[in-house]
């Protein structure tokens, strides 16, 4: 009986710590227009646990150093493509990178597939504690840098004009973004992540009434549309990615249908 709970609920907690940050993190990144960062981080990140595994590197340890190490040139990146062009740059090169490394050493196919379909049922502990200590960093820097970020995307002349460098806020958002992608990706597969960072921001830009109201609603569409996803893959005995990635899809047609007809009326 224990070993069952244990083997429920540490998926199911690892999870939620993501559900709760990732749609944190998308709001940053709908609000400076880099959504598909996410996916870019992702990918890169997925890449770089591959080649860790095939190289007998701890696999997390891999994809996260991947994911920083993209963020880290994204600055020197941009001054020849702006993010709008090498994001999608980017995620070619980490799934070309991961396709190939799948399809030419037999050893990381495996890997590869629970990559994409998403491993949520076999994390470890260490990607449980992994979780929360990513979601406590994320909330404590949001608290203290997030007026920052915001400033910067909507009066950065205003910001500047404070006589405070910018660069700190940015690196360090980048570094935290790739960082949670890299553990998000190796727990919820690249599209379920991307789909957790994408869709309940999303929905919160539309119906949120203010920012304040986003920062409380796109948690909790995330860990709501990640609550049914893992009942409804474990009851159904389906991988967890696409089951997630489906379940958030069909929230907002139907909160936006309903919203729509609420106008109408």
């Amino acid at each position: 009986m224990e070993l069952q709970l244990e083997l429920f609920w540490r998926p199911c907690l690892t999870g939620a710590a993501l559900a709760l940050l990732l749609p944190l993190l998308g709001l940053y990144l709908r609000l400076r227009g880099e959504s598909w960062a996410a996916l870019a981080y992702g990918q890169i990140g997925a890449a770089g646990a591959l080649g860790a595994l095939a190289l007998g590197i701890p696999t997390l340890l891999g994809g996260l150093a991947a994911s920083l190490m993209a963020a880290g040139c994204k600055p020197r990146l941009e001054r020849w493509q702006p993010g709008a062009g090498l994001f999608p740059l980017l995620f070619l090169l980490g799934w070309s990178a991961s396709l190939l490394l799948a399809a030419n050493l037999p050893a990381v196919e495996g890997l590869g597939a629970a990559l994409f379909e998403g491993q949520l049922y076999f994390v470890s502990r260490e990607m449980l504690g992994a979780a929360f200590v990513m979601l406590a960093l994320g909330v404590a820097y949001l608290r203290r840098t997030g007026w920052a970020l915001l400033l910067l995307s909507l009066h950065p002349v205003l910001f500047l004009a404070r006589g405070m460098p910018a660069w700190p806020a940015r690196i360090g958002f980048d570094l935290l973004v790739a960082a949670s992608l890299a553990l998000a990706v190796m727990c919820l597969g690249v599209m379920g992540a991307f789909a957790l960072v994408f869709i309940p921001p999303w929905l919160a830009f539309v119906l949120a009434p203010s920012w304040r109201k986003a920062l409380f609603i796109a948690p909790l569409l995330g860990f709501l549309t990640y609550s049914l996803a893992f009942v409804l893959a474990l009851y159904n005995d389906q991988p967890f990615g696409p089951i997630l990635a489906l379940t958030l899809t069909l929230t907002a047609f139907l909160l936006l249908s309903f919203g729509k007809r609420g106008t109408e009326n």
